[in-house]
């Protein structure tokens, strides 16, 4: 009998994963299934994004293998949009390394700087992949509280009072996912202060910051983060190009390059036209924004009223694709909430619980979710 790898008894199916096949069961019994639950844009890229894929394909060298370390047009224009956006300064040819989406980096970041049986500062609620991808690599996670009471921001001095002699890695999220809260830079300051006193590195997963978001920041703005921090970023949800996996990694040249013999042993090169549709997408205008920030407020607006039918209180302020919302007192469990949803009002939303044990009594709204179905979703109650 073959037997698989013990590492896999460490974690289990996503739970999108699981979820999903349950609600496509209901959707093939004919079932009018509204998802809510999923953050995939639902928006295309734009115009001059599809061009640029389209007109690189005749292009010498278009369906070689690529450089693992990507165009350096790419990482150029990588480095202008953090230079125009964020006011930050790095170096195209070894400060910024373009990843097949940002996902793929918590694994390669991982396995490039934990070795069995450090640890990693996981937040709870956080995204579930910090977790999963930690014990893949035979580290341990080891969770670090947030709470509404607390803007959902690591409580500093409860964490320099616990032994950190084993922990290699911290994961932050701001704006944070799933709850979209956002932390200023002198908050922001705290968080790289602690890092270089526990000599932590310190990893910032900020796909969200074109999103509903007022006042776009990037942790490597503050002065001397790179000595202990790496960001990651993404296409994703900025430009609509979730499906085209375009992340990217930035931070000191020490940091990339050990990030890039990992990554050089994993894959061959991101396909060129998709390079080529990344640089139109990191150049576009502030029109972009503005209409796709249209977009999501006007979903946004209706998502709060959905909300309000069931009782939930939300954070008008909040950033990002989703609304984390409080479910009402008395009421049950955030997976039974969301199983009632589902049965009664064929609605899936996400129960906050997947993100962690703080997430109890709270449920996930997506906005990847047109006008017409929040509209529809609404009137079922």
């Amino acid at each position: 009998m073959i037997t698989t790898a013990e590492r896999l008894k460490t974690v289990e199916e996503y739970y999108f994963s699981k979820k999903l096949r349950e609600v496509r069961g209901l959707i093939s019994e004919g079932k009018p299934i509204i998802n809510m639950g999923i953050g995939s844009p639902d928006l295309a890229p734009s115009e001059a994004v599809i061009k640029a894929v389209a007109s690189s394909l005749n292009d010498n060298g278009a369906h070689q293998y690529q450089s693992y370390q990507g165009l350096p047009e790419l990482r150029e224009a990588i480095v202008a949009f953090y230079k125009n956006k964020f006011e930050v300064t790095v170096n195209p040819t070894n400060e910024v390394l373009p990843l097949m989406g940002s996902k793929e980096g918590i694994m390669h970041i991982s396995m490039a700087f934990l070795n069995p049986g450090d640890q990693a500062l996981i937040p709870n609620p956080g995204y579930p992949t910090y977790t999963s991808v930690t014990k893949l690599v035979g580290a341990i996670p080891k969770q670090y509280n947030l709470t509404a009471e607390n803007n959902w921001f690591p409580d500093l001095e409860e964490l320099r009072k616990q032994d950190l002699s084993k922990v290699k890695i911290m994961w932050v999220s701001y704006p944070h996912m799933p709850t979209g809260a956002t932390a200023s830079k002198e908050k922001l300051q705290e968080l790289v202060n602690f890092a270089k006193d526990n000599s932590i590195l310190l990893v910032n997963d900020n796909p969200y910051s074109f999103v509903l978001s007022k006042n776009p920041t990037s942790i490597l703005a503050l002065e001397n983060a790179k000595d202990v921090v790496l960001e990651l970023n993404s296409l994703s949800k900025t430009f609509n190009m979730a499906g085209w996996r375009v992340g990217m990694v930035l931070g000191s040249a020490s940091h990339i390059n050990a990030i890039l013999k990992v990554k050089s042993n994993m894959d061959s090169g991101m396909f060129y036209g998709i390079q080529k549709g990344a640089i139109a997408a990191l150049q576009s205008g502030q029109e972009w924004f503005n209409a796709l920030d249209e977009v999501y407020t006007s979903r946004r607006d209706l998502m709060f009223q959905l909300a309000d039918k069931l009782n939930c209180k939300y954070d008008k302020n909040a950033v990002g694709m989703f609304v984390w919302a409080k479910l009402p007192e008395g009421a049950k469990t955030s997976e039974e909430f969301v199983d009632e949803v589902l049965y009664d009002k064929n609605i899936f939303i996400a129960p906050g619980t997947i993100f962690g044990s703080n997430g109890e009594g709270y449920i996930r709204f997506s906005l990847c979710v047109k006008e017409e179905k929040i509209k529809e979703a609404i009137a079922r109650f």
